[in-house]
């Protein structure tokens, strides 16, 4: 029966599940779609089944309606999983939302916010970096979970810490997908190879993750969709915006998110 479970088996959590297993952890999938969609991890849409002798829960789902959904919806396994002693919260959110779940989660279940940065090809290569926050004995409790799927550890604070830092990390992230993809498409129009530009950038100042692994990463070339992963960003710039401290000037991560809905896909 699960004792350690991954409620959303996606981009990111398929590859989460596949190297946790890999490292000879036993642990187990929950996703709303058909086990047929994943003929090779052990992934349930049974919820009763999943919930049985849940002990450890992580949750990779895309934003807060679906963690809602999770913990207290149509999944509900707070209330359902009589076991349950630890909630791990991996999805990119809002800061105050993710501070706010304290007063919803009983007592008695340790909560620790874990997202994590490395897009589709970390999570199947195990390279994510995580960014934690909760309490010492919970995140050194979890450390195997976290050294299974990731390189760079980085345990930030107290509850609602890691999302922070996770926030205003993805704020950079987003800025320089906009601004490489602008600049790539100002490449393409002005006749500059855009392999040879690629491999200058790799060694000059205008260096960053997207331009290093352009080739590798699945939503380089993508256009805005609500549903993909260039919208995911767009929902995580929206989310540092929601935590913005009081009186700041939001007006350039305000820009970057209006770029990147304008992102069309290229060849």
């Amino acid at each position: 029966m699960t004792k350690i479970g991954i409620a959303g088996v996606g981009r990111m959590g398929r590859g989460m599940l596949t190297n946790m297993r890999a490292a000879g952890i036993e642990v187990e999938g929950f996703d709303i779609r058909p086990e047929s969609d994943f003929p090779t991890l052990p992934v349930t849409s049974d919820e009763t089944t999943f919930a049985a002798e849940l002990e450890t829960l992580l949750t990779v789902v895309r934003d807060a309606d679906q963690t809602d959904e999770v913990l207290f919806g149509a999944q509900g396994f707070v209330g359902r999983a009589p076991h349950l002693k630890t909630v791990v919260i991996c999805s990119t959110l809002s800061p105050n939302y993710v501070r706010d779940l304290r007063a919803r989660v009983p007592a008695h279940i340790a909560l620790v916010d874990a997202p994590m940065s490395g897009a589709e090809v970390g999570a199947r290569e195990g390279t994510l970096a995580f960014m934690i926050g909760g309490q010492e004995a919970d995140v050194t409790a979890l450390m195997p979970l976290f050294k299974a799927m990731g390189q760079n550890i980085h345990h930030m604070g107290g509850f609602g810490d890691g999302m922070q830092t996770k926030v205003l990390n993805n704020l950079l992230c987003a800025s320089h997908t906009a601004m490489s993809r602008l600049v790539l498409d100002w490449a393409d129009q002005t006749g500059v190879d855009r392999g040879k530009l690629l491999g200058l950038i790799e060694t000059a100042t205008g260096q960053n993750w997207f331009t290093s692994r352009f080739d590798q990463i699945e939503f380089a070339k993508h256009g805005f969709e609500p549903d993909n992963t260039v919208g995911i960003l767009v929902k995580d710039v929206t989310c540092a915006l929601d935590a913005a401290p009081e009186g700041a000037d939001t007006s350039l991560p305000e820009v970057v998110r209006e770029m990147m809905r304008g992102l069309k896909p290229i060849a």
